[in-house]
């Protein structure tokens, strides 16, 4: 590689004796250097990255299997749910790791690239150009997977990145830290601190008030873990927060769609942010259609809430009244609120009071439905006639994601390379000054350069 091969002296990927206020200061000059690297240059790492992620899955496997069996006594003691362990041991996800990185490296440069140019006046050309945002807080909950994709995403975008994981998955990030950390240390040009991993929760709050030197703060996980850390930060905070998704059933839909739809989005995923939590159903095809998807969620293991309309509607079938409070619950797990509204405005409404503006879906072959929908709720994924979990930055080919945002300045939706960037203006001039101009000497033209 033919960057500069200035670096400081790394920290152990286990190292307990660093302070933040050193680890972030590390990250800050890791990321000054990372700036200097060429696109090709970060691909090359990327591409060596997934190469050692693969060689390193059996001790990762190991290591993730080790973390499983220490988090048993706490499921059956109700310490940790079902759904966590799920999401702590999903090894597929992790044999998906090197994927997602040589994914991430295939995605064109985000870093350089001119956004506008502008002629100020003769000679004095301004341009505003993409640039890394510089250092990156990820904290997270049981996915060790988490890591790879986040590392690929911040290194792309020449930003450096310090993690905290879950202490339930603390042998498998402890590992795959360190494969990263280790494949880095084999470039001069590439400072091993551009990744750094955390252990306490007391490190992560202190974290949160190194804002001279960390950029942004993504915390992924539960309501309470965005919350407290929306409140404690001195950093910005872009909240992957929860994922109240619903499916709304039209007047309209093809109920076998319909039926796919809404299995898929419960089912296939469902300790996702992205499952389905809630059913919609317009009353006018609900006698029809709750009985066959009734069939086919219970033959999924899904518990069913249903409204006062709906259980009389699946008399047939074990169903638990719903609540006010299952309206706004993320499960995470096995259930399924169900609903029958009065008509799409009912559906959009409940959708706006009660969601949390992750991803919503609805099925209809009304186009004219479709378009009020999409219009009309106010989430960053709206669908038509597909699952929620469609809602994912690899599926969206962003390569991976850094998380999902609810929220709607800076990035909204999945977020991928680009909302890992900001932009800097660029002015080149001959000389001139502002006195000119307020003095009516001279005039600016602002005239677009395409």
């Amino acid at each position: 590689m033919s960057a500069s091969t200035s670096k400081l002296a790394p920290i152990p990927a286990g190292s307990s004796q660093a302070s933040v206020a050193e680890i972030a200061r590390r990250a800050r000059a890791a990321s000054r250097l990372l700036a200097k690297l060429s696109n090709p240059q970060r691909n090359e790492v990327l591409q060596a990255v997934a190469e050692a992620i693969e060689k390193a899955m059996p001790q990762i496997l190991a290591a993730n299997a080790a973390d499983c069996r220490a988090a048993e006594p706490a499921v059956k003691s109700g310490d940790m749910t079902t759904a966590m362990l799920a999401r702590l041991g999903d090894q597929q996800k992790l044999a998906n790791m090197p994927g997602y990185v040589r994914s991430v490296a295939s995605l064109p440069d985000p870093l350089g690239k001119r956004l506008t140019a502008t002629e100020l006046d003769d000679g004095l050309t301004l341009y505003k150009e993409t640039c890394p945002l510089g250092v990156i807080g990820v904290v997270f909950e049981s996915r060790p997977e988490v890591i790879s994709q986040v590392a690929a995403l911040t290194l792309k975008s020449g930003n450096a990145v310090i993690l905290k994981g879950g202490s339930e998955a603390a042998r498998s990030n402890d590992v795959i830290v360190s494969v990263w950390r280790d494949c880095l240390g084999q470039f001069p040009a590439v400072p091993a601190d551009a990744i750094q991993l955390l252990h306490t929760r007391e490190e992560f709050t202190e974290l949160l008030s190194r804002d001279r030197d960390v950029d942004l703060i993504v915390p992924r996980g539960s309501y309470e873990l965005v919350h407290f850390v929306m409140r404690n930060s001195r950093i910005p905070v872009l909240g992957h927060g929860e994922g109240i998704c619903h499916v709304y059933v039209d007047a309209a839909a093809d109920l076998d769609k319909a039926v796919a739809v809404t299995v898929d989005a419960k089912v296939q995923g469902p300790a996702i942010c992205n499952a389905a939590e809630t059913l919609l159903v317009h009353r006018a095809v609900a006698k029809q259609f709750l009985p066959k998807v009734a069939t086919k969620l219970g033959e999924a293991g899904v518990e069913i809430r249903g409204c006062p309309e709906t259980m009389p509607l699946l008399a047939g079938t074990p169903v638990v009244p719903a609540t006010e409070k299952d309206w706004a619950t993320e499960y995470c797990d096995l259930i399924l609120s169900v609903k029958v509204v009065a008509d799409e405005d009912e559906a959009i409404a409940h959708i706006n009071q009660y969601g949390s503006r992750h991803t919503d879906a609805i099925v209809t072959e009304d186009s004219k439905a479709a378009r009020k929908f999409m219009d009309e709720v106010d989430s960053a994924g709206v669908f038509q006639n597909a699952s929620t979990r469609f809602s994912d930055g690899y599926n969206y080919g962003l390569g991976a994601e850094i998380g999902i945002s609810n929220s709607k300045l800076h990035a909204r939706g999945p977020m991928g390379l680009e909302g890992l960037t900001t932009y800097k203006y660029k002015l080149f001039g001959n000389g001139h000054t502002v006195a000119e101009y307020s003095q009516g000497l001279k005039h600016f033209k602002h005239r677009p350069i395409k």
